[in-house]
């Protein structure tokens, strides 16, 4: 059934709302969902790795300034020096690829999107995919300067920019009134 057949039956006044994320849209997705700007794999190779880098540097420099005739001291206060480098250098250079991934799955600003607000929940239909929210998963309503994004329970969260509403504010509004209305928080 198509989001037109669904919205048709129970909706007296149709709210829906078409359009297609932009870069900038999925950025502000990714900040709303996520509480911190790197992800679990960095945290763990660089702040997991980084340490054990370090040691084996440590032990490896150590051995070599001791065989090179470097007395205990200094093999040790050089190795010390050389495996902290190594070890801040390998969790910056983790910490750097974080920044540089690029935010979305990389589908999201392919196709149009279509929301639709109907008695019982918000219907998104994006190409051949169809979501149905009912109103009672829905666990927080953001609005933001440029958007509103919902937090749904045990799902994605649902952003659904203001540009997509073009110049009509008005309409705009009664979309955002409406998904507070429908939403019991």
């Amino acid at each position: 059934m198509s989001v037109e057949a669904a919205t048709r039956s129970t909706d007296h006044a149709r709210l829906d709302v078409s359009g297609k994320l932009s870069r900038g849209d999925l950025k502000r997705l990714t900040n709303i969902t996520r509480s911190g700007t790197i992800g679990p794999t960095t945290v763990y190779y660089a702040g997991v790795t980084a340490p054990i880098i370090s040691a084996g540097i440590s032990i490896s420099t150590r051995t070599s300034l001791i065989d090179s005739g470097y007395s205990g001291y200094w093999a040790f206060l050089l190795s010390a020096i050389i495996a902290a480098f190594a070890g801040i250098s390998w969790y910056l250079i983790f910490m750097r690829w974080s920044y540089r991934q690029t935010h979305g799955r990389g589908g999201e600003c392919d196709e149009t999107s279509h929301t639709v607000i109907t008695d019982d929940a918000l219907v998104i239909e994006r190409g051949a995919i169809r979501t149905e929210i009912k109103w009672d998963a829905i666990e927080e309503i953001r609005e933001g300067p440029k958007s509103i994004a919902l937090l749904v329970r045990g799902s994605d969260t649902v952003l659904i920019p203001d540009h997509w509403f073009g110049n009509d504010s008005a309409k705009r509004v009664a979309f955002h009134e409406a998904i507070k209305a429908h939403v019991k928080l």
